[in-house]
């Protein structure tokens, strides 16, 4: 279990294929350096980090492509 799992719920939740979070809306947790050590967990929900952006407070997460067989 991780401070994230709340916000892992909501992306997974989420019916777009990618989106924008501010960090104030991240979940009601600030988001901090663990950020980066726990953002691995989201491909366990079918998401990944796609962008970063420090300057503008803003993470943007994408849907991971579904493999083909």
């Amino acid at each position: 279990m991780s401070k994230y799992d709340q916000l892992w719920q909501y992306i997974a939740n989420n019916e777009n294929g990618s989106f924008e979070l501010t960090f104030e809306k991240i979940a009601g947790v600030p988001l901090d350096h663990s950020f980066l050590r726990y953002k691995k967990e989201l491909s366990d929900y079918g998401f990944k980090v796609e962008k970063i952006s420090m300057k503008n407070q803003l993470v943007k997460f994408a849907k991971l492509k579904a493999e083909t067989k």
